[in-house]
C-alpha cells in the first residue's frame, strides 16, 4: 500500500537506550478523521493500520507479528507481555524481540527500562491510571524481574497537557486525597490537571533518579498528534513502544 503522507516522524527520548519510539500522525496510510499513522483498527480501514503498525516496527526492527499490546482499562493492571492482545494498562517483559505498545490520544503513555537487568516496560496512565499509580506498579514489576529502581530510565511520552485538561471537582478532590494535589491547577473556569507531572513525581517516589525521567513536554491537542477531546471522540491513536532488540534468532538465524 503506497504512503500518502510524509515518512515517519518518531519522537525518542535521550534516556532510554532501548529501541522505543513515540509516534505522531506523521508517516502512516489512514485517511479521513485518522489520516495519518493511525494504530487503532476499531474505526479506521484495518488494511491501513495493519500497514501503519508494520511501518513503526520496521522503523525499530521489530516484526509486525511480534507486538504486544493492551485492551486498556484505565485501571493499574500489569501484565507479563505476549504477542498478541491482552487486557490491562501495563506491559513488562525479558524477552528479546517483542515490541511493547501503549496506545493513547491524550492519556500519557510511560516507557520505563533497566538495561542492565535486561528488562522493559510500557504503561498507559490516564487520570484514573496515574491516581492509582500505574507508573510505580510498572516500576515494581520491573524490579520482580530483575531490575533495580536506582537503574531504571522512563520516558513520559506527549498526553494532553494541563491547561487544556479541565477536569470535575470529584477528580480534583481525589487528586488530593492521594496527595497528589500540587497537580491539580486551579483555573477560573475550574480545575485542570498535570498528569504530565503527576507521572513524574510517581516515579520519583518509586526511587528512579531524577536523571533518569524524561517528559516530552509535548501536548497531544498540537496538530502533529490525535487528540480524544480535540477531535470530540473520532479521531486515531498513537502508540508508544519499547523493546529488547530482536537476537539473532528473533531475525531468523542471521549469521
Amino acid at each position: 500500500m503506497p504512503s500518502d503522507t510524509d515518512a515517519l516522524m518518531l519522537l525518542r527520548s535521550p534516556v532510554l537506550t532501548v529501541p522505543h519510539a513515540f509516534t505522531t500522525r506523521a508517516g502512516g496510510v489512514s485517511a479521513g478523521a485518522y489520516a495519518g499513522l493511525n494504530l487503532d483498527d476499531r474505526e479506521d480501514d484495518p488494511r491501513a493500520v495493519t500497514e501503519n503498525r508494520r511501518r513503526v516496527a520496521a522503523a525499530l526492527g521489530f516484526e509486525a507479528a511480534r507486538i504486544a499490546r493492551l485492551n486498556q482499562l484505565h485501571g493499574t493492571d500489569v501484565r507479563e507481555a505476549r504477542p498478541g492482545v491482552q487486557e490491562g494498562d501495563a506491559l513488562v517483559t525479558t524477552e528479546p524481540g517483542l515490541l511493547l505498545a501503549i496506545g493513547t490520544a491524550d492519556c500519557y503513555p510511560v516507557l520505563l527500562a533497566d538495561l542492565e537487568a535486561g528488562v522493559v516496560g510500557a504503561a498507559h496512565a490516564g487520570w484514573r491510571g496515574t491516581l492509582g499509580r500505574i507508573a510505580a506498579r510498572t516500576v515494581e514489576a520491573l524490579v520482580e524481574r530483575g531490575a533495580s529502581p536506582a537503574h531504571i530510565r522512563a520516558a513520559v511520552g506527549p498526553g494532553i497537557c494541563g491547561e487544556r485538561y479541565p477536569v470535575g471537582l470529584d477528580v480534583a478532590c481525589s487528586f488530593r486525597e492521594a496527595g497528589l494535589g500540587a497537580f491539580v491547577l486551579e483555573r477560573e473556569e475550574g480545575p485542570h490537571l498535570d498528569l504530565a507531572g503527576a507521572n513524574r513525581a510517581v516515579l520519583l517516589a518509586a526511587g528512579l533518579r531524577p536523571e533518569h525521567l524524561w517528559l516530552s513536554g509535548r501536548c497531544s491537542t498540537e496538530p502533529e498528534f490525535y487528540s480524544y477531546r480535540r477531535d470530540a471522540g473520532r479521531t486515531g491513536r498513537m502508540w508508544a513502544v519499547v523493546g529488547l532488540p530482536p537476537s539473532s534468532d528473533d531475525r531468523g538465524g542471521e549469521a
